[in-house]
């Protein structure tokens, strides 16, 4: 039975996946799950994962819930390039490093503001929490910062562990979008932090023409809601 994956592209860590999959050559079968349609919380899905969440993986009967988990999975178990994931175990823990940072810094922060800024006003078609949206903007300033700072080492690494793409940067990478989203003339990551900016551009020439190809539905919403205040859009 072939390797399958039930993802949303509208999931930063389902793009991270799927992604990955497409990048190193992995094939899969993709199992659609509409998250705007909820069909995540369907009795079907629910006896795949009973978190009610994607990506989750199914490889011949081994079910794998957890980005994370599964790109460790993937790149262990599947031949792919050894920069993905390093054999080495130094390499391979600053890899490590940073997945274990990210979940309470660029994928709790980046995903938060959109959150409170876009997805919730839209579904539930209510204002704006402001304060929220502030308090958010300013964690994930900071967490744009320390990547800038830190991980990129102000520009001198091409990549967060170093000159080779990992599965490090396709998660960030995937959670940096997320901001930008609906919001390119409110809140542009990779304007606003030229660094991030110009990382992102290795990423995506790295990857492409699969960049592009996981990122289609969120151009997509980019482009219907640039300019456009978000009120007339419900």
């Amino acid at each position: 039975m072939a390797l399958r994956v039930y993802y949303d592209l509208m999931s930063q860590p389902s793009r991270a996946i799927y992604l990955f999959l497409k990048v190193a050559n992995i094939p899969f079968e993709g199992c659609l799950v509409k998250l705007r349609e909820g069909e995540h919380f369907q009795e079907a899905f629910t006896k795949v994962n009973p978190f009610r969440k994607v990506p989750v993986i199914d490889d011949n009967g081994f079910k794998l819930t957890e980005s994370v988990a599964i790109l460790r999975y993937l790149a262990r178990s599947k031949i792919v390039a050894d920069h993905w994931y390093n054999a080495d175990l130094q390499l391979q823990a600053k890899v490590d490093e940073y997945l274990e940072w990210q979940h309470l810094n660029t994928r709790l922060f980046c995903a938060m503001y959109f959150r409170h800024k876009f997805l919730e006003p839209m579904m539930f078609q209510k204002p704006v929490d402001e304060k929220k949206v502030a308090r958010f903007q300013k964690e994930m300033e900071k967490c744009l910062n320390e990547i800038e700072k830190v991980w990129l080492d102000c520009g001198r690494k091409d990549f967060i562990t170093g000159d080779k793409i990992s599965i490090a940067d396709l998660l960030a990478c995937c959670e940096l979008e997320q901001p930008v989203l609906p919001w390119m003339a409110g809140y542009d990551v990779f304007t606003k932090y030229p660094i991030i900016g110009e990382y992102r551009e290795r990423v995506r020439k790295a990857t492409e023409p699969h960049y592009e190809e996981a990122h289609k539905i969120v151009r997509l919403i980019t482009n219907k809601f640039k300019g456009v205040p978000q009120a007339s859009k419900l």
